[in-house]
This record gives structure tokens, sequence and C-alpha cells, in this order.
């Protein structure tokens, strides 16, 4: 499997990320460790949470889905093979960049993650409250101390993200080496244009998110009654289900048609071409699913297929 750098940082990636948001939420623990099972046993080896994953869930607090990842690392026993990325900031519990949350949050998400190390430990999001040298001198004791490898930023604007590079550089602290920006067939504004000039310019690798736009880039769902009893109906009918929404189904369908591939893998192998993209991330919550996403790695989608996609926006 071909690998792709993450920034800087001389950590390297598949072209495929498995977003780990599903891990004791709508995937069990039992699936969610076949599901890891599968994925590193098809070439991949990236896997993203966070420590804020599943807090949304009633009954749940959060560091659920690292503390399934932490008791498969522990039975598997492989560490090195696997890169492990979480995010603080976002959790209720754990909210903000300041130093004081950092060095608190990344203790409980190696204690979660059963791990000495964090390969890629990332900002969820911004925090205007915290100067941004003070995160980053936190992330630097980290990274000196050991327990990370590298540093990301995720949901950052680019003008952010260019104030934090610049700090990095002005003060000899680690910097961001990717970053994670929604981006999809859909919503494409996040990447394309100020963001992807900077993350060129800077050699910063960019993982997206909503790689499949919360499912409706599968092209199975087409109306409101596909969507009962999907834990994602209300953003798939708010974000996806317009216009713009059904002109991409329809050029989906037509790429369908052409290379014999699913919506899904299609949706996928688009983000994978794109110039600015380092690997999307997707997930899944059964190990069927799951091949059907990997397959897209190994699709090259033919150069009048991406014309006509691109078109279709």
């Amino acid at each position: 499997m071909q690998r792709r750098p993450l920034g800087r940082s001389g950590l390297s990636t598949a072209p495929l990320v498995f977003g780990g948001n599903v891990f004791g939420w709508t995937a069990d623990e039992a699936t969610s460790h076949r599901l890891l099972d599968a994925f590193v046993g098809g070439g991949f080896n990236a896997v993203d949470t966070a420590d804020v994953y599943s807090a949304w869930v009633p009954g749940h607090e959060g560091g659920e889905s690292e503390a399934v990842i932490g008791r498969w690392l522990k039975a598997r026993g492989r560490r090195d093979d696997v890169l492990i990325l979480t995010k603080v900031a976002m959790w209720p519990k754990h909210p903000g960049l300041s130093a004081a949350n950092i060095e608190a949050a990344v203790e409980g998400s190696l204690r979660r993650l059963q791990t000495d190390y964090i390969d890629l430990y990332q900002s969820h999001q911004d925090d205007a409250e915290t100067p941004v040298e003070e995160t980053l001198e936190a992330y630097g004791r980290l990274v000196k101390a050991g327990k990370v490898r590298a540093i990301g930023a995720s949901n950052f604007t680019p003008a952010r993200l260019a104030e934090s590079l610049a700090a990095s550089a002005a003060n000899g602290l680690p910097r961001y080496e990717t970053v994670q920006p929604k981006f999809n067939l859909y919503d494409r504004e996040q990447v394309e244009g100020e963001m992807a000039a900077l993350t060129a310019t800077g050699g910063v690798g960019v993982i997206s998110f909503y790689g499949l736009g919360a499912g409706f880039l599968t092209g199975k769902y087409r109306s409101e009654a596909d969507l009962d009893g999907r834990a994602r109906r209300h953003t798939i009918k708010r974000e996806y289900m317009n216009e713009k929404g059904f002109r991409v189904l329809a050029a989906l369908d037509k790429a369908v048609e052409a290379t014999g591939a699913s919506h899904a893998q299609i949706a996928l192998a688009w983000i994978m071409a794109h110039p600015a993209i380092t690997a999307p991330l997707a997930s899944a919550t059964s190990v069927a699913q799951l091949e059907e996403l990997m397959g897209a790695a190994r699709l090259t989608l033919p150069t009048e297929v991406i014309a006509d996609l691109d078109a279709a926006l």
C-alpha cells in the first residue's frame, strides 16, 4: 500500500484513514475490533479518534472510542504497525487549548489508549482565548517527553493555521503537520482556494473528514423514508437533501455506470486523487462495508469521470 507523508513529520499513512467516531457508538466493541483487524489486514495503518468521542450518546461521557482502541491495541500487541491519531479541545470535560488542559487531557488519552505515545495529537478546534504560543509550547513539552510524535489541527481557518505555523517557525516550536477540514464532492469550500495554497506552500498534510457526507454520498439516501432509523438522518436531511446534493448523486450515478465501482468508492477515490488531499477519513460499522471503502484505494478514476464529477458542481 502506497504511503503518503503526514506533512514533514516523518510519519506516513495509507491513502485512507479510519474514522473512529463509530467505536463504542454505532459499532460495539467486538465489531470495532473486527473492523480494526480488517483495516490493518487490508494494508492500512492510521486510525483517527478524539477524547470527546462519543460524549453525545445518551449514557456516554466521552473517551469511549479511545478506550475501545486501547483494548484492541493491548490485545493485538503490535503498536508500531499503526498510527494513532487523537484530538483535544472539544470535550466539555477538557475544553480548549490551554497548556493546563492539554497536559491533563493527554494523560487521559494515553491511559484509555493503553499506549506510551500518540502518533499525531491534534487540536480538535481552534481556541481564540489561548495564545497560540502557549498551545504550541505545551505540545513541545509533550514531544520532548516522548508522549507525542507530531501535532495536527482540525477545524482551523487558513488564517489561524497560518498564524500557528508562523509562531512555530519564529519560536522553534513544533508545528502543525496536518489539518483536518470537511471535504467531499459536495463540501469543497474548506479546502479549495486559500487552504490548499497554504498547505501546499507549507508542506502540511490534509486529512479530510466527512468524505461520504454523513453517508449521503453512498447513494443510499434519496428520500426522507430512506433515512428512517439512521443515526445521522437529521444531518443528511439538513445538509445534503437539496438540489445540489441530488445533482452530485446524479453525477455519481453516471460514474457508477462508467466504472462499475460503488458510489462510496467513487466518492472516496475522487478525494484521494485530489492534489490537495493526503487521505480522507471514513467510518464503517461492518466489515463488509469497510471492505467496500478500502476498495476505493485500489480504484483509479478515469480522467473523464473526474471531469464529469467536477462539472456537476
